[in-house]
């Protein structure tokens, strides 16, 4: 991927949640945004063009579907491990 590898300046946390929402907004005419929310506070991903999307834009939305479906899987098992958990299907 053609981005660059810099270490963080600041980090910022957002806990998830009851209300924590994730969408995806594709639009016809410009680029998706993926909203995350958690409360009071909402993030927005998109490319840096509203109206183009180059090959590292789809590679980073790829690599952040990869890494969402790990994050996924992750605190799945931790869910299972614990103590009367209801498990995923019982929801």
């Amino acid at each position: 991927m053609g981005r660059r590898k810099a270490r963080p300046v600041s980090t910022i946390a957002l806990k998830v949640g009851q209300g924590a929402d994730v969408r995806n907004h594709p639009y016809p005419q410009r680029s998706p945004v993926l909203g995350l929310v958690f409360g009071g506070t909402q993030v927005l991903v998109t490319t840096s063009a509203n109206d183009h999307v180059t090959l590292d834009d789809v590679e980073f939305a790829r690599s952040l579907a990869r890494e969402a479906a790990m994050f996924a899987g992750a605190v799945e098992r931790m869910f299972h491990g614990l103590p009367n958990g209801p498990g995923v299907a019982g929801r």
